[in-house]
């Protein structure tokens, strides 16, 4: 199992921002975003856990929001999970079978914990 305690991420809503170029238009992450996938590339390091997962997963999130305004849980979901596969962690999150998302407590900054299993045996 691989246990991750992350920063509260961007929501999906302000991790892309839409752009016109050479009169087409693009999505892009944001910066938001990309400081977000930055963050969480530098604790995965730390923590060692860049395993690159390529089996069957199962998820669990308790995502602790940074205050009590009313928030839609899944709008974190996006963020971090390609965070996730941007640092390593997981191949891709097409991967992922079973997801668990709860809601807990307020803590001050906001966070993220993040358990991942494989569903296959060794």
């Amino acid at each position: 199992m691989i246990k991750l305690t992350l920063p509260w991420p961007p929501s999906v809503n302000a991790y892309y921002r839409h752009i016109v170029m050479k009169g087409a238009p693009r999505t892009l992450i944001s910066a938001d975003g990309r400081g977000y996938r930055a963050e969480v590339s530098a604790r995965v390091l730390i923590a060692r856990a860049a395993k690159r997962l390529n089996s069957r997963l199962a998820v669990r999130i308790e995502a602790s929001p940074p205050d009590r305004r009313a928030r839609d849980l899944d709008n974190i979901l996006k963020s971090l999970l390609d965070a996730l596969t941007h640092a390593g962690v997981i191949e891709d999150d097409s991967l992922i079978d079973d997801l668990h998302l709860v809601r807990c407590p307020v803590v001050k900054s906001g966070s993220v914990s993040v358990f991942i299993t494989s569903l296959e045996q060794s």
